[in-house]
């Protein structure tokens, strides 16, 4: 084979090379971040008769269930780090009131000023039809985001805590969020009241 044709075989292999990196780095690389971040933030019927509610879990966080005493815990196990989590427990409302306490929410959104708690937020809101509380507070030594939902009925009071874990934790702070805020409690309906500020 003449010296000349060789060097052409490799300038061709050379701009094949080149080709197939700019197609990975510049076109496939940054649609795989996207097509993970969608399977994980991909929406999974769950339903728990012990706890009468059904709700969305993000595919990401639904792993193993386990059931407890008062609850149950959906995880998903991680070989290194700490996985997503979410633990659903749920207690007696001794008032049969549909709303929380107009003092207990100011209480609530008020505590990350009071007792000086780097990023801490509660929001007063509509969880399908149910007066609910969201907070969220960043662990910087876990580097996860806890994110608490607090719902009352009339016959109870349901906490939903789901943990993003240390990976991702953008991507899985969304998959807490949109799950939580997909919880539907049966029992009796709610009587709200028109000035409450989470229907508003």
């Amino acid at each position: 084979m003449s010296t000349q044709r060789k060097v052409t075989i490799v300038v061709l292999v050379a701009g094949s090379v080149l080709l197939g990196s700019e197609f990975l780095f510049l076109r496939w690389y940054p649609n795989r971040a996207q097509r993970i971040a969608a399977a994980l933030l991909k929406q999974l019927p769950y339903r728990n008769a012990m706890l009468n509610l059904q709700m969305q879990v993000a595919s990401g966080i639904y792993g193993k269930v386990v059931n407890e005493a008062n609850g149950v815990m959906i995880y998903r196990p991680k070989w290194f780090g700490k996985g997503p989590s979410l633990a659903i427990t749920s207690q007696p409302n001794p008032t049969g009131a549909s709303q929380f306490p107009d003092q207990e929410v100011t209480n609530l959104q008020t505590a990350g000023e009071k007792n000086h708690i780097p990023g801490y937020d509660c929001e007063h809101v509509l969880i399908a039809q149910r007066d609910a509380v969201l907070i969220s507070q960043y662990d910087p030594q876990s580097r996860s985001t806890v994110i608490t939902a607090r719902i009352m009925a009339p016959d109870r009071i349901v906490q939903a805590v789901c943990n993003t874990g240390s990976k991702n934790p953008d991507v899985y702070s969304h998959a807490c969020e949109e799950s939580l805020q997909s919880i539907q409690l049966g029992g009796p309906p709610s009587k709200l009241s028109a000035s409450d500020p989470a229907a508003q």
